[in-house]
């Protein structure tokens, strides 16, 4: 059975006039009579009684439209889905997010952005910021959570959100006073852990943002013993926890594993400093609402969002 002619059918079922029909269906009325004879002959029954002054559906008619109108309902809510999706429509939005962005920022984000733009469909995609930019310029991103600095030129950013770094550390880990940094809640000083090994992510992952880190570290008065990289929480987590370094981040959202602490540090050099990208003359209202849906995001993540440029950035 063809779809068009189960079409006809139903709509030919609910005028019950071939005249009416065919005007609803935008054709003529003698290749209408011929589609349904078809149809009859294919399903060997007949759908409707005719005579001149009217039409009815025979029993085995009534069945058969029983059968057709969720198919053709499912038909029409499929045609809808593809209308939504198809460029420079509704369509989709595909932004990508870091890594580690906190867990409490993705549901905030998605929700914001259903209310805000309920018609398009988002994509998120786990990127680091770096294969962010290049999948932007290369047209495969519509908007990016980039960290900051960041090679930013020829691209326009939202607001700027702010969070300041501590450092996790195992809880044994003798402070400036000869304390374990477990006792203590208070901030510490880079030039504190002067000497010990440091985890972060790998240079790849956000070349100019780990550079400004290392420099700040370097001015600040703490000079890594070593560097390892690593990029997965836990792992970076089970390398602090065996020796192997300290690490800088964001204050947790949830528990650290049992003999790791987090502590502020005493001067707010470091810190994540995010905001969303896009490509200028791809800039339109899903991106709009995106930028402000994750600017929620952030704020509920503890952000705070402030009205400089991001530090560092190379603009046009």
């Amino acid at each position: 059975m063809e779809l068009r002619h189960l079409r006809y059918f139903a709509v030919l079922a609910e005028e019950l006039h071939f005249g009416r029909a065919a005007e609803r269906l935008h054709m003529a009325q003698p290749p209408l009579s011929q589609r349904i004879r078809d149809l009859e002959r294919e399903l060997g029954v007949r759908l409707f009684d005719r005579t001149r002054h009217r039409v009815q559906l025979t029993e085995a008619g009534a069945l058969l439209l029983e059968h057709v109108r969720p198919v053709l309902s499912g038909v029409e809510t499929a045609r809808e889905a593809m209308r939504r999706i198809r460029p420079g429509e509704a369509g989709v939005l595909r932004a990508g997010v870091p890594p580690d962005t906190n867990p409490v920022v993705l549901p905030t984000l998605t929700a914001g952005f259903a209310r805000q733009a309920p018609d398009v469909l988002i994509e998120l995609h786990e990127l680091t910021t770096d294969q962010q930019l290049t999948r932007l310029r290369e047209g495969e991103l519509d908007a990016g959570v980039v960290r900051h600095p960041s090679d930013t030129v020829g691209l326009e950013s939202g607001p700027v959100a702010r969070r300041e770094l501590g450092v996790v550390l195992p809880a044994d880990f003798p402070s400036a006073d000869g304390t374990p940094a477990g006792e203590g809640t208070g901030p510490l000083r880079l030039r504190d852990v002067d000497g010990t090994p440091l985890i972060i992510f790998p240079r790849e992952m956000a070349p100019r943002l780990y550079d400004h880190i290392l420099t700040v570290c370097r001015d600040e008065g703490f000079l890594p013993g070593a560097i390892r990289h690593a990029r997965n929480p836990h792992f970076v987590h089970g390398l602090v926890l065996a020796g192997r370094g300290i690490h800088l981040n964001e204050a947790p959202g949830a528990p650290l594993p049992q003999g790791l602490v987090w502590r502020p540090l005493e001067r707010a050099e470091l810190a994540w400093t995010t905001s969303v990208v896009w490509v200028p003359s791809r800039h339109n209202q899903a991106v709009a609402a995106f930028t402000r849906a994750v600017t929620e995001g952030l704020k509920a993540a503890g952000h705070r969002i402030v009205d400089e440029e991001p530090a560092g950035e190379a603009r046009e």
